[in-house]
């Protein structure tokens, strides 16, 4: 073993021995499972390795035991092996370097969706963002209606008077217009939907960017009257607790929009563009 270790870069080797006694000394189990499944194998390297790494006892920099070693201390084969670290490169946790070896990785930066909200300009990427939120707030509001508590419903009341209050004093409705989205995602029971909607910010709607009364050809207060009426559609089919028409409701919503842009659209840049 003294043999293996033996090398002018005493630090990081120490280290690396380090990591492997620990293995050997306080083994953590291996998923067992038929010799051919070895993706709960894999899944097993991989999460005692990610442990180390959590835990500080494999730093940013340091290098991963060797295959040979690895295959050894946890009894997988070489090919288990190689799938964890695949694994782990896939999740930025390790990068190998060919012929030196396996290094773990700083932390990456929270992950982003890749959308920059502040890429959102046009009219087209207005109408792109719809078209996402249609698909993605249908859902949304039918497990909404299916999961929302009852303070959750206090919460949505009151976003939706907010907004009507705004509408009626003439102020800035867009504020109490996202809340309300919000809210329904919130109360649909999965953090993901909130967290898209909330990454993408005001970008949700289009009055932030747009004259949407000016491109529906209606006069303002008719325009947010009959969005208004949309808003309380929802939220009726969510109080009742009715999932097919909470989809049903906000998927109209979203669809008139859609529809007033798509218009608005071909007449600037023509049809079929």
């Amino acid at each position: 073993m003294n043999a293996i270790w033996n090398s002018n870069h005493h630090n990081r080797h120490y280290l690396e021995k380090s990591f492997i006694w620990s293995l050997l000394m306080n083994p953590s189990p291996v998923p067992s499972a038929p010799p051919k499944k070895h993706r709960n194998l894999a899944q097993g390297v991989v999460a005692y390795i990610s442990e180390k790494i959590g835990d500080g006892a494999l730093e940013p920099g340091d290098k991963l035991p060797t295959e040979s070693e690895i295959m050894r201390i946890l009894g997988v084969s070489r090919t288990v092996v190689r799938e964890a670290i695949s694994h782990m490169q896939a999740a930025a946790l390790v990068e190998t370097r060919h012929g030196i070896g396996t290094f773990v990785l700083a932390p990456q930066p929270p992950h982003t969706l890749g959308i920059d909200p502040n890429t959102v300009i046009t009219m087209r990427d207005v109408l792109a963002i719809l078209e996402l939120r249609i698909s993605l707030e249908t859902e949304a509001a039918g497990l909404a209606a299916s999961r929302r508590t009852d303070e959750q419903l206090r919460e949505l009341r009151d976003a939706l008077d907010a907004f009507q209050a705004s509408v009626r004093a003439g102020g800035d409705t867009v504020p109490s217009d996202m809340q309300f989205h919000l809210l329904i995602a919130q109360a649909c029971g999965n953090r993901y939907f909130h967290d898209i909607l909330s990454h993408l910010g005001t970008n949700i709607i289009p009055r932030s960017r747009l004259n949407s009364a000016k491109l529906a050809q209606d006069e303002p207060a008719v325009y947010m009257e009959r969005v208004i009426n949309e808003h309380e559609d929802i939220f009726n089919a969510i109080a009742r607790k009715d999932p097919e028409s909470a989809r049903a409701a906000i998927r109209t919503h979203l669809s008139n929009s859609r529809e007033r842009l798509r218009r608005a659209q071909e007449l600037i840049e023509g049809p079929g563009r």
